[in-house]
């Protein structure tokens, strides 16, 4: 999770230069309310793995230390036979991620988004590590370290940043039979039936090739989903599909159909609810990609605030092993109401307004906080700094909320 953390700069460093490609190409591959809901869902799961972490290094230590069969030697031979095996298991629960709901639901996060850019990367689940750590236990079986399996991990993870891309066509030298390309993962967040549930590899598109999972990137890729979430709610996006599958639950009469639910692949319905349904085909000109229209200052008040955020987030996730619990958790609260807030205002809510006035305010609180409320521990510049930027906040807030009024405009 450190080696990730550290590499927050470099994810956006090479944002910010596909942006600029973006830009002088006139490309439009970013959308402001996809992008910064793209990166909420980042910031939330970092927050969340906070808490939860311990289940992936608990569960692992106790099988390395009470049933391993050997101690893997510390040597680069290891590291490199653990890449390969964590690779190997990563595919195998991406692919299981597909092909079972409740594991679906724990991983459509990221394959909501209409767009296909390096933000998508970072539309991560929530929930998804509480359920992925199970898969990786035969490394700890087999005496992989934990120090050395959360390093090769992160560094799986960090690879599959830069194939969210649109810029990069194809690989040179035959790295496109061997590596997960930018190629093969734009099929993979496609929702053309074609596309759906192919290239699941993290690193190595061969254990694609091997399981009968491989598809070429042909026709145009449609991304998103087949059922659109239609939000820029952070929480929403992230719970919609448990919903969905819980309602589905509620409805049918059987009970063995009820559990079915949450164990069949995605698009299974039991027979009194219309039995499988197929995912629709879908072309470029049909495609009509959601959009909340909000007037451009009022994008641009969010996007300023977010930046703030970022800030914030950035030097809590570095700090956090020099807080106690109480600023964690107020940290975590205030990074979670901001994040939710500004999904809102994209949408257009109402009860954001309120909420916005209530974020800002608490930012004071928030200081108080890393102080543990003496505020004679504060240097002056910092409580004056956070005073102008709140009020200043407030003020320019507070002349945008005229364009709430403005009838949302649903079409890109």
């Amino acid at each position: 999770m450190q080696l990730i953390i550290l590499s927050i700069p470099i994810f956006f460093t090479l944002m910010g230069i596909e942006l600029l490609v973006n830009y002088l190409q006139k490309t439009h591959y970013y959308r402001l309310n996809d992008s910064i809901t793209n990166i909420s869902c980042g910031i939330g799961q970092q927050i969340i793995g906070l808490f939860f972490k311990f289940l992936t290094i608990t569960a692992y230590e106790y099988v390395f230390y009470h049933w391993k069969v050997f101690t893997a030697p510390n040597s680069w031979i290891t590291y490199v036979l653990l890449f390969i095996g964590v690779d190997f298991l990563y595919y195998w629960f991406h692919r299981l991620s597909h092909e079972v709901n409740f594991l679906w639901a724990a991983h459509v996060v990221h394959h909501q988004s209409e767009e296909y850019n390096l933000s998508v990367a970072l539309r991560q689940s929530w929930l998804q590590n509480n359920f992925s750590w199970a898969f990786y236990l035969p490394l700890a079986f087999l005496g992989f370290t934990p120090e050395m399996f959360l390093t090769i991990s992160a560094l799986d993870t960090i690879y599959q940043f830069w194939i969210h891309t649109k810029f990069v066509k194809k690989m040179p030298f035959g790295l496109e039979n061997i590596l997960m390309t930018p190629s093969h993962h734009r099929v993979h967040h496609g929702s053309n039936p074609k596309y759906i549930d192919k290239n699941h590899g993290g690193t190595f598109i061969i254990w694609d090739k091997m399981f009968g999972t491989f598809q070429a990137e042909e026709e145009e890729v449609i991304y998103g989903v087949t059922t659109p979430v239609n939000s820029w709610n952070p929480i929403w996006v992230n719970t919609e599909y448990w919903v969905e599958l819980y309602r589905t639950a509620s409805k049918t009469t059987n009970i063995v159909d009820k559990i079915k639910v949450f164990l069949m692949p995605p698009g299974w319905f039991p027979k009194d609810l219309g039995g499988f349904k197929e995912a629709p085909e879908i072309t470029p000109d049909r495609l009509v990609k959601y959009n909340v229209g909000v007037h451009k200052s009022l994008g641009i008040y969010v996007l300023v605030q977010f930046i703030i955020c970022l800030g914030y987030t950035s030097f809590f996730l570095n700090i956090t092993g020099k807080l106690n619990n109480i600023q964690i958790i107020g940290f975590s609260v205030y990074v979670m109401l901001s994040i939710l807030v500004m999904g809102a205002i994209f949408e257009k809510n109402k009860w954001a307004i309120p909420l916005e006035f209530i974020r800002l305010f608490s930012s004071f609180l928030l200081v108080g906080l890393m102080a543990n409320f003496d505020f004679t521990a504060l240097p002056i510049w910092l409580i004056a700094i956070v005073a102008i930027l709140v009020v200043s906040s407030v003020i320019w807030y507070s002349s945008q909320i005229k364009w709430f009024k403005e009838p949302a405009v649903s079409a890109a």
